[in-house]
């Protein structure tokens, strides 16, 4: 595996199911990564496609997934206005469902929340490859995902 560093704007390449292709960007130094909706049996060769392209979801992943070559970076693009800033996240005690907060990944600021502070947000946490992958192949196959299930508000 190839050892590579973080970088932001840089656009990784993931391989689902050898399949086909899907894209990704790194933001705000490593702290979250846009996942593109595009996919495509053969690798891409202009990166520009990506600027018009609608993001899937964007989460923190583990950073041995870029450092140690899981994902290769394959370029650069500048980040997009809409990417500059991550959205929020919130947190939710598992055995408390009723302590919430809202999480600014830009700031690291926490905040009490109300349940409809949370709704459509995605839960605070890191993903690995394989989990992150599993979410994609899901997403174009139509079918529920059951690691985007488990981080479900309660």
């Amino acid at each position: 595996m190839k050892r590579q560093k973080i970088t932001e704007g840089s656009i990784v390449e993931i391989s689902i199911n050898n399949e086909y292709y899907v894209y990704a960007q790194i933001l705000n130094k490593g702290l979250g990564y846009a996942f593109f909706d595009f996919r495509s049996k053969e690798k891409l060769k202009n990166l520009e496609i990506l600027t018009g392209c609608s993001v899937l979801f964007i989460v923190s992943i583990y950073a041995h997934v870029i450092t140690q070559g899981e994902w290769l970076k394959i370029g650069k693009l500048p980040i997009r206005k809409d990417l500059e800033t991550l959205p929020f996240k919130f947190i939710q005690d598992r055995h408390n469902s009723k302590y919430l907060r809202l999480y600014n990944p830009n700031t690291g600021e926490i905040s009490k929340a109300s349940k409809m502070d949370c709704v459509n947000l995605e839960r605070a946490a890191v993903w690995d490859s394989n989990h992150v992958e599993d979410r994609i192949r899901d997403y174009y196959l139509g079918v529920p995902n059951v690691w985007l299930e488990n981080q479900k508000l309660m």
